[in-house]
């Protein structure tokens, strides 16, 4: 055997010291980006304390079905590409009776928006599906429902339903306490002001996405409205002009342009347009989801923009009451972050986000859902991370233009899902650990239309606004169409395992909104999925041993005398566990891309069984700040939110 003298070694080295250096980088690299593997034996185990039972969700019938729209002459030799939006679920109350256990379902395969009991026990006592109706507003042939978000507009203690389309500007159905729930119980209203008629003539917008909160602060719901495709005739197949693609896989600007309506405290349920509160290249970049929360501490909700073909937007609200302001924040450059992934100037397909404390430190984390096809188009989600102590930090780095969050989501095992869409966080098991929920898939048939699709991403940015040098996708053809819902659980030792399959939410059928809620009333988050172009889904949880949780409905003080109440959108509690571990949730007002969590609150105790103190901030509706601890047990709870907390109503677990 042959040895190599040291002084040959050394020579070698310093010989090829740039050579040496680059493999040792690679192989750090390698074993850094490596997802951490979960065998089938750990996933068994950390499923355990998970449980849900699929249901049917009812819906109305006679209508006549489809399995792909009909679109502009422009778009013919990719009309299953555009017809592979739609799908939407949310979860409320929307009768009043006090329980989230209403669906709003939008389903392409007839275009309608349909009001459906949830499918828990007793469900079928209650109403018969319905659909809403326009009334007399005047509608077309050229459009369809893309989303519906539950939000008590007019502040009447009824939640109301906003339903945002492609080919149109958004209709909000009031709700009319007091009558049944059929399509009467409705009155449907323009969001912008229209000429009327028969026909509708409006502007043609293609709306993807919308985020309900208090963004000025004065007490009264504001609305983000994110637009995909620039205004135009997208689903008129009479036409072959006046629309357009994306100039750029992931820089483009000439998509549809945002809007945000501040809401009029003077005129309950109207809203105003608010010009110029979006940049250009912030408001053209072709939406699919979006989320807001505040994030620190001043009761202003931040606002989070995914875009399927420009940079995501990461916004530090700067409002003042009357005055919607954001100013974009940007996440820091150094050696290791790539700027395909640095937070408010990413290059990925962003379609969707949800804040949440994912780690339970008392300051919000954020996921985002992009394209993360293996062999395709191999992006990763984001599981952007908090890197300051507390939410007034967070602040003071998005006030020098810092977003201070970094991307866990290699190192968690959560990075790389499939064509990923809407995402919500919840606590399934009671456990004080939140769960990540995400919808997958794209087209479903029976040609793989992979190799061309990644032709075209690999194109010249010239060649991609020309639909005509886009790959075929059809009817038959098949992009990502056999992927499942992801479940992803957290591990006890860090990090997440997906439990679909365990779990049983593992169906081959893309999929699109995920909307969250406790419908039965038993402690346990159920989940509801909507599927494009097939039946949506309800997951009953039936978790076998989750422990004890508390459920918390904030609503405005005074407004119960038509419902239930007002949610008070943006209200926070924080809950100290005994653990150390900070439980963080906000009464969300509707985000991501087509499903809606319901309003009320839900914090998990683990095996705690007597009071906590829980302590709780929001605005009033006049705009004022205020803070206040209550002590609570596990169970139901409503507490009215004025000048001061009052506890109106206890329901033990």
């Amino acid at each position: 055997m042959r040895y190599l003298r040291p002084s040959a070694v050394g020579g070698f080295l310093r010989r090829n010291v740039a050579g040496v250096i680059a493999l040792a980088l690679i192989a750090a690299l390698f074993f850094a980006a490596r997802i951490p593997q979960v065998s089938d034996a750990e996933k068994v185990d950390v499923a355990g304390s998970y449980g849900f039972e699929s249901r049917s969700i009812g819906l109305p019938q006679g209508y006549p079905e489809k399995q792909i729209r009909p679109v502009n002459q422009a778009y013919s030799n990719i009309d299953a590409w555009i017809s592979s939006v739609g799908a939407a679920i949310a979860m409320n109350d929307l009768d009043g009776d006090g329980l989230p256990n209403d669906l709003c379902v939008v389903d392409p395969r007839t275009d309608q928006v349909s009001v459906t009991p949830a499918p828990v026990p007793g469900s079928e006592r209650r109403y018969a599906p319905y659909a809403l109706t326009s009334g007399a507003l005047p509608m077309g042939t050229a459009m369809a429902p893309m989303g519906c978000t539950p939000a008590d507009v007019d502040g009447n203690g009824r939640m109301d339903l906003v339903v945002y389309y492609w080919g149109r500007t958004p209709i909000v159905h009031l709700a009319r306490p007091g009558v049944p729930q059929g399509p009467d119980a409705w009155t449907a209203t323009e969001l912008v002001p229209n000429t009327g008629g028969a026909t509708y003539t409006g502007p043609q917008w293609n709306s993807n996405a919308m985020a309900v909160a208090d963004f000025d602060g004065d007490g009264t719901l504001d609305l983000y409205v994110g637009n995909y495709f620039p205004d135009g005739p997208v689903l008129d197949p009479t036409r072959s002009d006046g629309v357009a693609m994306n100039a750029s896989l992931s820089a483009a600007t000439n998509g549809g342009k945002d809007a945000i309506f501040r809401g009029l405290p003077e005129r309950p349920g109207t809203f105003a347009e608010v010009p110029g509160v979006l940049a250009d290249d912030v408001s053209g970049g072709w939406v699919l989801g979006s989320a807001a929360s505040d994030i620190d501490g001043d009761l202003r909700p931040e606002l989070y923009i995914a875009q399927d073909h420009g940079k995501d937007a990461m916004l530090h609200n700067v409002s003042a009451p009357g005055r919607i302001a954001f100013e974009p924040v940007y996440g820091d450059r150094d050696p290791m972050v790539p700027k395909s992934k640095r937070i408010g100037a990413d290059s990925f397909k962003g379609m969707s986000a949800d804040f949440a404390d994912l780690d339970r430190d008392g300051v919000k984390d954020l996921f985002v859902s992009n394209i993360t096809q293996p062999y395709g188009i191999q992006e990763s989600n984001f599981q952007w991370m908090a890197t300051e102590a507390t939410p007034q930090a967070m602040g003071a780095a998005m006030a020098q233009g810092r977003a201070p969050w970094v991307d866990e989501s290699t190192g968690n095992g959560i990075a790389w899902s499939g064509w990923g869409w809407d995402v919500k966080s919840g606590d399934f098991d009671n456990s004080g650990n939140l769960a990540v929920v995400q919808a997958t898939g794209f087209v479903k048939g029976e040609t793989n239309r992979w190799p061309q699709l990644q032709e075209l991403a690999t194109a010249n940015d010239t060649l991609v606004s020309d639909p005509a040098m886009w790959p075929r996708v059809s009817r038959g053809d098949d992009l990502s169409g056999n992927q499942a819902v992801r479940f992803w659980a957290p591990r006890p030792g860090g990090g997440y395992a997906d439990l679909s399959h365990v779990l049983g939410l593992d169906a081959a059928i893309p999929t699109r909104g995920i909307a969250t809620g406790d419908a039965d009333g038993d402690g346990r988050l159920d989940v509801a999925v909507a599927r494009q172009w097939d039946v949506p889904a309800f997951y009953r949880n039936v978790a076998p041993d989750a422990g004890n949780a508390m459920t918390l409905d904030l609503v405005h003080a005074g407004s119960r005398t038509f419902g239930p109440g007002s949610p008070v959108v943006g209200a926070e509690a924080r809950l100290a566990r005994p653990d150390g571990r900070t439980l963080v949730e906000t009464v969300d007002g509707g985000g991501g891309h087509s499903g809606k969590r319901s309003s009320e609150l839900h914090l998990g105790l683990g095996a705690a069984d007597g009071p906590v103190p829980v302590a709780l901030t929001w605005r009033d509706a006049t705009g004022v700040p205020h803070s206040e601890t209550v002590t609570l047990t596990p169970g139901r709870h409503t507490v009215e939110l004025g000048q001061s907390a009052t506890v109106i109503d206890q329901v033990v677990q």
